[in-house]
């Protein structure tokens, strides 16, 4: 277990335990906060690294914590106590305004349970900038994988930054979507269908788009690339647009039957994991809920440290005939069937 999945095992015990009591601000930061950011590669107790209680004037309101890189201010953490709901408007408004006018890209609220991440310096309203939020009591969420965008070495490299860029394209190209199928279905749309459908009726294919049902999905997969252009300049970014397939689907299609051994060799060392009939990835005796946060595991026994890994890229298995297949040629067959 590395110090991140071990901080945030132990801040689950502790939110658990403090579960109906009153922890004040201060103590959340001291027992939950803290923890994380240590883990995280932030050393709290060095003040060119984490300066708490900072101010960009001294006229200015503290901001609980100011995460430095080579000095400079690089995310702003703001702080509440556990329980405090970081829905209400007013806390994102207060620290964004600030971290604007400080220079400040990146912004985290916390009460130590959950973490909301926006990006201050995004042209969009604040409801908008909000990147990415967790619960780390939340079963079945990516916590560790979110978390990870905050580490020192990732903040430094500025990683987020090409994740937030493919997240903002994302989200403009889904709101056109559904604009296209909305109950008053866009003409363009309409003429298109049209084109490889003949034989129907503009009116024919107005009703029909009326009662379609559509749901756009663009899943984060780690270690995917794909390029986006922002003020036309291309930037590498990580979200994967594919169709969507789960372990379970390959599964109960029976192209993959576990108990399954799962193989990697990777610079010079041979990596070993097995997926459970239950759908979980154990490796060195702790269960992963997938291939890539398998992966990633793995990788960190060699390297020293979490970084991204895609797992179905990842692993390999053998098949009947002894040869070995990686996971991805598995769901491209489950794909195009």
């Amino acid at each position: 277990m590395n110090k991140l999945s071990e901080a945030i095992s132990k801040v689950r015990g502790k939110i658990a335990r403090y579960k109906g009591k009153q922890l004040n601000e201060q103590n959340t930061k001291t027992a939950l906060i803290d923890p994380i950011l240590c883990a995280l590669g932030w050393d709290v107790g060095d003040l060119e690294q984490v300066e708490q209680e900072y101010k960009r004037r001294p006229k200015d309101k503290p901001v609980d914590y100011a995460l430095l890189v080579l000095r400079i201010p690089r995310l702003f953490v703001e702080a509440k106590a556990l329980g405090q709901d970081l829905s209400d408007r007013k806390w994102a408004n207060q620290i964004m305004g600030y971290a604007t006018v400080a220079g400040v890209e990146w912004v985290v609220i916390t009460n130590g349970d959950e973490y909301r991440i926006y990006n201050a310096c995004a042209a969009v309203p604040v409801e908008e900038k909000l990147f990415r939020k967790l619960c780390i009591t939340a079963e079945n969420t990516p916590v560790e994988e979110t978390l990870a965008l905050l580490s020192k070495d990732r903040i430094s490299e500025n990683e987020i930054k090409v994740q937030w860029n493919a997240h903002f394209v994302d989200r403009q190209v889904h709101s056109a979507l559904e604009k296209l199928f909305a109950s008053d279905p866009d003409p363009s749309l309409v003429r298109l269908i049209k084109r490889h459908a003949k034989e129907l009726s503009s009116k024919n294919i107005r009703a029909s788009l009326r009662r379609v049902q559509v749901q756009f999905d663009f899943p984060v997969q780690p270690n995917s690339t794909a390029e986006v252009h922002l003020q036309g300049k291309p930037t590498q970014a990580k979200p994967k647009r594919s169709l969507k397939v789960k372990l379970d689907d390959l599964i109960r299609a029976g192209l993959l039957k576990p108990p399954l051994k799962l193989t990697k060799n990777y610079k010079g060392h041979h990596l070993e994991a097995e997926l459970l009939p239950n759908g979980m990835v154990r490796f060195q005796g702790s269960d992963y809920n997938s291939f890539s946060t398998a992966a990633i595991k793995a990788r960190s026994t060699v390297i020293g440290q979490d970084r991204p890994a895609n797992g179905w890229q990842f692993w390999q298995y053998r098949n009947k005939d002894g040869s070995l297949v990686y996971l991805e040629e598995v769901r491209k067959q489950f794909q195009k069937s």
